[in-house]
């Protein structure tokens, strides 16, 4: 380290001289309690500088520079660079603690830092911990320590870009002398810098690292003009702004400098003549519907680089809005005055001779060839004539006068080459071009209509969207306008679209023929969405119906289902080695029948007619496709719905607005579909399938109804008679002495006929006897119901009644003769808790299928068993879960004999175990009574599986679903 003279020695510095002192620093502790103070003092051990200077002795001149530069660097702010005193507010230590405001407006935000290192590392993405004080500044400003309690501690809201601090050196902008300020020291001492001096500080400028002007102003310590502090990260506006418009215009050899006027002319009307994309004066000028003035060039390539937009003003500049200048104003540009740039040349020519000018040094020199090139960058691209405009800017016939001889070589390349695809080669050649200028996303909507598939979505796959997501019309009309304002392109389609392709989907598209025509059924196959009152006879007695109905007619909608399972059963044909020109008949068609009904439908506004706040879906599912070929003795099934219990698979027919309960008005609207129904079972359906017509039958089960719905369409009464069974004539005291021996009775045909006594009393009969004889029927039966069991109600019905077994087994109903209502209510209130604190079950008004789930299970047994006070009725408990366990697969699955054959064999040994403790253990509640679903499930499964092959796949699952779409 060299040794420098004593400062009594030394010249005063630039600053002394001037008067300008540096400002205070900001008494910052540091962690371990000292001030920070001189980084002489701390390296000559604490004294100070007066000491240890003294008649041979000298202080390092490196040490004095130390000083100089920390004290400089003290008065910035670490994060922004910004001279802490222009910034309002206390100064921050980058290294301290959270203060106590700081980290309660933290915390309020979910922040639990304790110190700033690690807000600023979250927030600015800068690693404080390993800073060096001789380096970086230990302070931050307030406006940067409100960025942090903004961001939460977690992110930061600003654009605060974090300096690159550099070490200390010879070419330090820190501690490099400063130029005074001229602003204070008037023109006189501006002439006295000489020449030499100001060039040689210019030039360090201009290869210095630049900044931003306002952070540079901000960074000045001392005030005037001084350096920056190396800030690797900015650059200066118009550096930056000269780099982006030679990156995009590339005309710097094109357009003519302003440097070349040869005459000192005002700073504004020399202002007038420059292009304010690039700064050269005007070459072929345009001007901009706000009025300002580009090359024609540069601002067709800035637009499209940077948008369809004035560079000057930000208003909307497309390249068709651009319009040729005043001719005053053409003439005033071409008479300037430019300086020949050729040396030994310093002749001042006007802009419209200065092609005329160059091309005569051409001929001085007699190099034509060779300065052509050179002169090129001078010559205006003006021939004489009106200016040359841009391509795209062209008409049509234009465009192909101009391209002719690129044209006629690509041509000849796309028949050399490519077997004379012109199309595919300027295709794949745009593309090239658009990846070679990062143009990606332009390149990929090229590529996709290349290929075929285009940059929007189909109509189809947007009415998919729309119906998934449950948007009505309007919510998706906001999407589509939203998406298309905001991104430019047509990516989702308009509602007239989807409707368009709603048509080829909904009932009413295809056209078919039934042999022999259908009874009082139209021919018409275009029938879509039709009144479901429509047909009914009025006269002047009669009240306006109280219900709106809307329905398809059955065989239109059942084509539809057809035509939309045809891929389905031409692969099924396929796969069973079928002839698909052999298979034109003998095909039959199995259909699911659901009906169910709906409580509290009322309209969200309630602006409507006056209807019941009940409704009624009435649905069918394709079940099964089967074929029974020529000369073949059995049928071969070649489709089979996967998901029997999807509301996809089930298809709505009819919707309206009714109370179940209404035999009167339910019977009005559904008579249609049942005339429908038994015309469609007497004919056969001819509809092309693969390109042939074929003939289809179809076989209809109603089994997707509740308890509830097969006793109204089947006459039958209420589910309280004595009368239990759907499926037999057993009344509830003899289901309750046997519970397992019993066989499937009723039919639809057989519960006409006993209408029909019922009606007449053909033997004089009372009433008791009379109702004994017809085993419950109380009414005309008007809608066949297939005899079965519904498997999501055989749960929900199960459940309640183990809800109630529960309840009676906390309060040990089996030692009490007649529990008060009080009783019963405790119980019920200790099950709830114990369910909902255990199993999360929260209780219920009415069970339903996802309770009836959960509360089904061997866990929700332990957890009740906690409540029971004996052991003995908690194995009770545990084993009669277990056996209704074992039982309920069978009939849940959709095809048992492959899902659980094992439960399937044992189904009776476990209904007869199950019966048998119910009969003895829970003797107290199963005397003489039996609720109607457990006298299904045990009596009646087996024979139904036996016949079906099926109880789950028939249930009415995809109807209740399906209600939600309703």
């Amino acid at each position: 380290m060299e040794k420098a003279p004593l400062p009594s020695e030394t010249q005063p510095e630039k600053g002394a001289l001037l008067g300008i002192s540096p400002p205070a620093t900001p008494n910052i502790e540091l962690d371990d309690g000292v001030a920070t103070g001189s980084v002489m003092k701390l390296c000559l051990g604490g004294k100070s500088k007066e000491n240890v200077e003294g008649p041979g002795r000298r202080v390092d001149k490196k040490l004095q520079e130390m000083d100089t530069h920390m004290n400089h660097l003290r008065c910035f702010c670490r994060l922004c660079g910004m001279v802490l005193r222009k910034v309002k507010g206390p100064v921050h230590d980058v290294h301290g603690d959270l203060d106590d405001a700081s980290k309660a407006a933290l915390r309020k935000m979910g922040c639990k830092f304790t110190s700033w290192p690690e807000v600023i590392l979250k927030v600015f993405k800068v690693d404080v911990t390993e800073d060096i004080e001789s380096v970086h500044p230990l302070s931050f400003c307030h406006r940067c320590w409100m960025a942090s309690i903004r961001g939460g501690g977690f992110c930061s809201f600003s654009r605060t870009r974090v300096p690159e601090w550099k070490p200390h050196s010879s070419l330090c902008h820190l501690c490099s002398p400063r130029k005074p300020s001229f602003q204070r020291t008037g023109r006189k001492r501006r002439k006295a810098i000489p020449r030499a001096q100001s060039l040689a500080k210019r030039t360090r400028w201009d290869h210095s690292d630049s900044i931003a002007v306002g952070e540079r102003r901000a960074l000045r310590p001392f005030g005037g003009h001084h350096h920056a502090p190396v800030l690797r990260a900015w650059r200066k506006p118009s550096t930056q702004r000269e780099q982006w418009v030679r990156n995009i215009t590339h005309c710097q050899k094109d357009h003519l400098s302003t440097k070349l006027i040869s005459e000192k002319l005002p700073v504004d009307f020399l202002f007038s003549f420059t292009c304010l994309v690039c700064d050269h004066l005007l070459s072929d000028p345009v001007q901009s519907p706000c009025g300002h003035l580009f090359c024609r060039s540069c601002i067709i390539k800035y637009t499209y680089v940077l948008g369809p937009h004035c560079p000057a003003c930000n208003l909307p500049c497309a390249p068709d809005d651009l319009t040729p200048p005043a001719k005053a104003f053409l003439s005033a540009l071409l008479s300037l005055p430019l300086l020949c740039p050729r040396s030994g040349c310093s002749e001042q020519v006007r802009l419209d001779s200065f092609k005329v000018h160059c091309l005569g040094h051409e001929l001085d020199e007699q190099d034509t060839n060779q300065q052509s090139s050179e002169l090129g960058i001078y010559l205006l691209n003006n021939k004489g004539g009106r200016p040359r405009q841009h391509l795209l800017s062209l008409t049509r016939r234009a465009q192909k006068h101009r391209l002719r001889d690129l044209k006629n070589q690509v041509k000849v390349f796309a028949d050399k080459e490519e077997g004379g695809d012109l199309k595919s080669v300027c295709l794949t050649m745009f593309l090239l071009a658009l990846r070679s200028g990062n143009e990606h996303r332009q390149a990929d909507e090229l590529e996709a209509m290349m290929q075929g598939r285009g940059f929007g979505l189909h109509p189809a796959v947007c009415l998919a969207i729309r119906v998934n997501t449950f948007l009505s019309c309007s919510q998706y009309h906001k999407m589509y306008r939203t998406v298309k304002a905001t991104s430019g392109r047509q990516i989702f389609q308009p509602l007239h679209t989807l409707r368009a392709a709603e048509k080829e989907l909904l009932p009413g598209f295809h056209q078919f023929e039934w042999q022999p025509a259908l009874k009082n059924v139209s021919t018409s196959c275009n029938v879509g969405i039709i009144n479901g009152v429509s047909g009914w006879t009025s006269s002047v007695d009669d009240a306006p119906a109280d219900t709106i109905t809307r329905r398809f007619r059955y065989d239109v909608a059942l084509v539809s289902a057809l035509k939309d399972l045809e891929e389905d059963i031409m692969e099924g044909l396929r796969e069973s080695g079928m002839e698909d020109s052999a298979c034109t008949s003998g095909f039959s068609v199995m259909i699911k029948e659901s009906c169910d009904g709906m409580g509290d439908v009322s309209e969200k506004h309630g602006g409507g007619p006056v209807v019941p706040e009940k409704a009624v879906r009435f649905s069918f599912t394709v079940m099964s496709v089967s074929v029974l070929a020529d000369e073949e003795e059995e049928e071969v099934t070649i489709f089979t719905e996967p998901k029997p219990n999807s509301e996809l698979s089930c298809k709505p027919l009819c919707l309206t607005f009714v109370d179940e309960s209404d035999h009167e008005t339910l019977t009005a609207v559904l008579s249609p579909i049942v005339a429908e129904r038994n015309a469609m079972k007497e004919s056969r359906l001819i509809l092309s399938l693969g390109g042939l017509l074929r003939s289809f039958r179809f076989h209809f089960r109603g089994t997707g109804y509740d308890e509830k719905m097969v006793r109204e369409m089947e006459g039958l009464e209420a589910s309280g008679s004595t009368h239990i069974c759907t499926l037999c004539d057993s009344s509830r005291a003899e289901a309750s002495q046997n519970m397992v021996l019993h066989s499937v009775t009723r039919c639809h045909e057989e519960n006409l006929e006993r209408y029909e006594i019922w009606r007449t009393n053909p033997f004089s009969e009372s009433v008791d006897e009379l109702r004994d004889r017809v085993k419950g029927v109380s009414a005309k039966p008007f809608m066949e119901t297939h005899p079965t069991l519904d498997a999501l109600h055989c749960d929900i019905g199960n459940a309640t009644e183990f809800y109630k077994i529960f309840q009676d087994e906390i309060g040990e109903v089996y030692q009490k003769v007649n529990p008060s209502r009080e009783e019963r209510r405790s119980w019920r209130a200790a099950l709830d808790k114990q369910l909902r604190k255990k199993m999360k079950l929260k209780p219920v008004m009415r069970m339903n299928g996802n309770y009836a789930r959960r509360l089904m299970t061997q866990e929700t047994v332990e957890v009740v068993c906690e409540l029971v006070p004996s052991e003995e009725r908690r194995e009770a408990l545990r084993e009669l879960m277990r056996l209704y366990l074992q039982m309920k697969p069978v009939w849940r699955a959709t095809c048992p004999a492959k899902e659980c054959p094992d439960q399937l064999c044992r189904y009776s040994f476990n209904s007869q175990s199950f019966a048998d403790l119910l009969s003895s253990t829970f003797k107290y509640r199963y005397n003489g009574k039996i609720t109607n679903y457990l006298h299904k499930t045990l009596a009646h499964v087996p024979e139904i599986i036996e016949r079906d092959g099926s109880i789950g796949a028939w249930a009415s699952e995809g109807n209740e679903s399906a209600n939600k779409l309703f």
